[in-house]
């Protein structure tokens, strides 16, 4: 099992997780409290209709008293009117908390993923995350208002029903309590069987989501491989595991639930039997005998409701588990409790010795030394799999280094503020992605300081504008999700306004014209010259014709430097940088 997957083992939930939930609810906790409240009153109102019925029987119609019976039926009308009014408040009230709770919990959740670093969302999907943000958090929603809350009123239903059972006749009662052992045994058997299918449902939850989102993000690498069936038979295999705990919890339904009704004819059934005796002998009135046939009727109602609110309450357990799972989950890069300052940054950039792993002790970066001074530009080259993207890792300060120091005009990155620091860098990658809305916001990313004018001087100089011009709506296109409508050439010309829009001290340009046509290349290429002009970069480039104007070149293999110098200095040495040079420039010439 892969480690992202949902554990299918049982597990039982104790009071400290429950309390947790709770905590939730308390600053709402007035609006619990009169929740509740109004619970009870509706509980207490839909005891009196029986007990109205007893006496407009026998205190009524037995004697003939027409206005007495007028009277009662007046009070019925008050009374069920009353229960209506406060039924409405209550579960206006109770969807409403519910509804702030998951509001709450919701942006809890979505803030704490955002401070989660790349190798938390290495280990993790997205699929699984969507599910916690989601579908996790709208079951736990369901418990608050339809099941933790609305527990009370079946409480206070079944307390306050047996209350009046006694009250009417004791003898009566304890025969239908002949019928409670059968349905306590029914009850538990279906509240077991019925928790371990919804809990393995809400675990195929997870998996369909993690498949869907995998496959429609990768839906051009499915169809050019011809996947589509190999996929649409995992898919399918999932789905009909969640088919099979939806049909076994539907049979479980299937029998418990009629059962109810059987219990409740049985439990008629004594009445009639014993207090038709009675009456016939005059032990008993008639208004009680019909007052506790209908109080009866209303016993199992509360009891069918228990025990799917108690399914509710064990399916939310099972998913406040997994959310309070993702909160515990400690930021693993987190920020210094007192960070240095960091004002408006030179752009001094420096490596010592620096060694970094993804995994383990399989270091990626090995004993890695360069600096660069304020305004400089650095080339990195090498294999793939060298560590070029990884330096550009690490001095973001998306993944931690082991060992060594990584510094910005002599601070140490563990020592700064990392938002202050990327807030002075900009990243243009090879994959650019853009947001589902217009190219305005895309090249803003919420900065509403640039005006329009602004932007399309900025577009200007990185070479955008007069594609933006073509389209239809030019500033204000839509775009669709990650910027699909637009040309890998056009996405990166995007992201290279986006970069400068943030006027960074320190740009770091990773891999980004090896997707793009030649003519387009050329207007990324002067795009690249204005944007690393008076700026310390880092430029990460397979196409080495592309380096010719950066100050100094770093040339990597398996992670360890093995020349460092200006261009100038390694074409001397003939070293590696030499023959990679050579070699592409043989590849060019061809045969």
């Amino acid at each position: 099992m892969n480690e992202w997957e949902e554990t299918l083992e049982d597990r039982y939930y104790d009071w400290p997780l429950f309390t947790r939930i709770l905590r939730y609810l308390r600053p709402y906790g007035k609006l619990v409290v009169l929740s509740v409240f109004l619970l009870l009153a509706v509980s207490l109102l839909n005891l009196a209709g029986p007990y109205l019925t007893k006496i407009a029987i026998d205190d009524h119609i037995k004697v003939g008293d027409y206005a007495g019976l007028d009277r009662i039926a007046l009070i019925y009308i008050v009374v069920l009117v009353t229960a209506f009014v406060c039924q409405f408040f209550q579960y206006y009230t109770i969807q409403f908390i519910g509804q702030r709770v998951m509001y709450d919990l919701r942006t809890q959740v979505f803030g704490h993923l955002h401070k989660m670093s790349f190798k938390f969302f290495d280990r993790n999907p997205i699929g699984k995350m969507i599910t916690r943000t989601v579908n996790d958090i709208e079951v736990l929603n369901e418990m608050l208002t339809s099941g933790l809350i609305l527990v009370f009123s079946d409480l206070f239903t079944l307390v306050g029903i047996f209350f009046m059972l006694a009250y009417l006749d004791w003898r009566l009662m304890l025969v239908v309590c002949a019928v409670f052992p059968f349905l306590y045994l029914a009850t538990n058997a279906y509240r077991t069987r019925a928790r371990d299918a919804l809990r393995k449902n809400r675990a195929h939850v997870t998996k369909l989501n993690t498949l869907l989102e995998e496959n429609l993000s990768g839906m051009n690498t499915v169809q050019m491989f011809n996947q589509e069936d190999n996929r649409y038979r995992e898919f399918t295999g999932v789905s009909r595991s969640k088919l099979s705990e939806d049909l076994r919890s539907l049979f479980y339904n299937s029998v418990y639930l009629p059962s109810i009704d059987v219990f409740s004819a049985i439990g008629m059934g004594l009445v009639i039997w014993y207090g038709g005796g009675r009456f016939v002998q005059n032990e008993v009135e008639l208004g009680v005998l019909v007052a506790f046939m209908q109080y009866l009727h209303k016993f199992f109602e509360p009891i069918r409701d228990l025990a799917e609110k108690f399914n509710i309450i064990q399916t939310a357990m099972a998913s406040s588990e997994r959310i309070f799972e993702l909160l515990d989950t400690p930021e693993d890069m987190q920020n210094p409790a007192q960070p240095k300052p960091l004002p408006k940054i030179e752009g001094r950039v420096e490596f010592e010795n620096v060694w970094f792993a993804y995994k383990n002790e399989d270091y990626v970066l090995q004993d890695v030394s360069f600096a660069l001074e304020p305004g400089e530009s650095l080339a990195i080259v090498g294999a793939t799999g060298s560590g070029k993207t990884t330096i550009v890792n690490t001095l973001y300060r998306f993944y931690d280094i082991q060992k060594g120091a990584i510094r910005v005009d002599g601070a140490s990155l563990a020592e700064v503020d990392k938002y202050a620091l990327r807030s002075q860098m900009a990243l243009v990658q090879q994959d650019v992605f853009l947001f589902a809305r217009n190219i305005l916001e895309n090249i803003r990313l919420g900065n509403t300081d640039l005006g329009v004018e602004e932007i399309e001087s900025i577009a200007h100089a990185v070479n955008s504008h007069h594609f933006i011009e073509n389209l239809p709506h030019k500033y204000e296109q839509p775009l669709m999700e990650g910027g699909n409508s637009l040309s890998l050439g056009q996405k990166q010309l995007l992201s290279f306004a986006r970069a400068l829009a943030f006027n960074p001290r320190i740009l770091i340009l990773d891999e980004a014209t090896s997707n793009v046509d030649t003519e387009t290349e050329k207007k990324i290429q002067d795009a690249m010259q204005k944007l690393i002009r008076g700026r310390t970069s880092i430029i990460i480039a397979h196409r080495l014709s592309t380096l010719q104007h950066v100050d100094k070149v770093l040339v990597l293999r398996h992670g360890r430097v093995v020349e460092f110098g200006t261009r100038q200095e390694l074409i001397k040495q003939r070293g590696t940088y030499y023959n990679l040079l050579k070699l592409q420039s043989d590849l060019t010439k061809g045969p």
